[in-house]
């Protein structure tokens, strides 16, 4: 193990594992975290307070939550942003993304602090350039990035001027400058990290000291990096497939770390018998509470 690298302590969250667990999030106001099985079409609801998970079925493959208020969510599906009745989880389409397009779902995407949303849309299949990444403010759908190919990684920073996101595909973090008030670019995306290790780069979120942490896909484990772009420490998870870390807690201070089972042959599950669980790490962040999305 590398002077970075921090051995594994946490736990495993008492929740069934996913074919493709992702898009964690959590919500200050109940204590709730929040994820999905993508394409097991499932959003986990898992109370943190007595460790206890319910699952709710959706119709089509859903990949980010973020809260609208006490009683309102909107996830982003396959075709569009869905508003879900928190107590009953009543869907009803609201914004189209996409939705006329079998090939394509969604994936990663995160709200910026001035509640504009921005998502990434990917083939089913993985399928070269069939995704893009658009920005989504109170219903109106701007295309910032198309010919994407695995949208990943995107999150913005403490003061809400730069964006990160990634293609998987291409294994290179991206950073923009954007517009603190609508999260729009301002000027062209450059290269932040040329990842050139093992397995890919996932999902993302940004701390308060404007640390990005990284889940690697097919490394198990997590890296954070400097806002220079330099890995500062990698923290290792239980299962390859790690996909997506999300702050957690009363002081959002704990990671939250998805992972996936999907692709796995049975004699690589039985070496990786944690794939797909969900997991708590110790080690303490200065995370930050994800915005409420402005319809």
């Amino acid at each position: 193990m590398s002077n970075d690298q921090i051995a594994y302590s946490g736990s495993i969250l008492n929740a069934p594992a996913c074919m493709l667990g992702e898009g964690p999030t959590y919500d200050r106001h109940t204590g709730t975290a929040w994820w999905f099985d993508i394409v097991g079409r499932k959003l986990v609801e898992y109370a943190l307070s007595d460790n206890t998970a319910t699952l709710h079925d959706l119709p089509v493959m859903g990949s980010v939550l973020a809260r609208v208020d006490a009683q309102r969510q909107v996830i982003a599906t396959e075709t569009g942003l869905h508003l879900r009745q928190t107590a009953t989880g009543k869907l009803e389409l609201v914004t189209p993304i996409e939705a006329d397009n079998p090939v394509t779902r969604s994936n990663d995407g995160r709200v910026h602090a001035c509640g504009a949303l921005w998502i990434g849309t990917m083939g089913k299949n993985a399928e070269k350039h069939a995704g893009a990444i658009y920005h989504v403010a109170r219903g109106v759908v701007t295309t910032l990035y198309p010919d994407i190919t695995i949208p990943n990684a995107i999150c913005f920073s403490p003061d809400g001027t730069v964006a990160y996101f990634a293609d998987t595909d291409t294994k290179r973090m991206m950073r923009v400058d954007i517009d603190p008030l609508t999260a729009l670019p301002r000027g062209e995306p450059a290269v932040f990290i040329d990842h050139r290790g093992q397995g890919g780069l996932d999902g993302s979120v940004c701390d308060a000291d404007g640390t990005i942490w990284n889940a690697r896909w097919g490394a198990g484990c997590v890296d954070a990096y400097s806002p220079q772009g330099k890995r500062v420490i990698s923290l290792q998870v239980p299962a390859g497939q790690t996909s997506c870390p999300a702050f957690v807690g009363k002081d959002a201070s704990r990671l939250l770390v998805t992972s996936a089972r999907q692709g796995l042959t049975a004699n690589q599950l039985a070496d990786d018998p944690n794939a797909g669980s969900t997991f708590l790490l110790d080690h303490t962040v200065k995370g930050r509470f994800e915005p409420d999305y402005i319809l």
